[in-house]
């Protein structure tokens, strides 16, 4: 066996483990908009998965085309949603807010608002 034919092997396998953990990544994100009770915590879970999971994808197909011209325009997209993706998650919490949408507080088993009562004064 070649000195090549082993660094090939090598690279398949840590593109493909890079590959898996974005997959997985992004699939618990999705799980995380579906479960999740309120618009603010399925937006921190879009948000923070998506970002994390693409960003692994990109560099594992990026790992796998070698060094490339098509590698450099997966890092050059990896750095843009690197920038993009948490300020318009922040933009669309912040006109969420100014529209008037209020957070689930305390969670939804059966302590919602306890927080606000309290802050208000309407605590014991």
């Amino acid at each position: 066996m070649s000195d090549a034919s082993i660094l090939i092997g090598a690279r398949d396998i840590v593109a493909g483990i890079l590959l898996g953990l974005g997959l997985l990544l992004t699939l618990i994100g999705a799980l995380g908009v579906i479960r999740l009770p309120d618009f603010y915590t399925r937006l921190h879970a879009a948000g923070v998965t998506d970002t994390g999971g693409a960003l692994l994808i990109l560099f594992g197909l990026a790992v796998l085309s070698g060094w490339s011209f098509a590698s450099l325009k997966l890092l050059l997209i990896a750095v843009f949603l690197l920038l993009t993706t948490p300020v318009i998650t922040h933009l669309l919490a912040q006109s969420a807010h100014a529209g008037g949408r209020e957070p689930l507080l305390g969670g939804a088993r059966g302590k919602a608002n306890s927080i606000s009562d309290d802050a208000k004064g309407g605590g014991a």
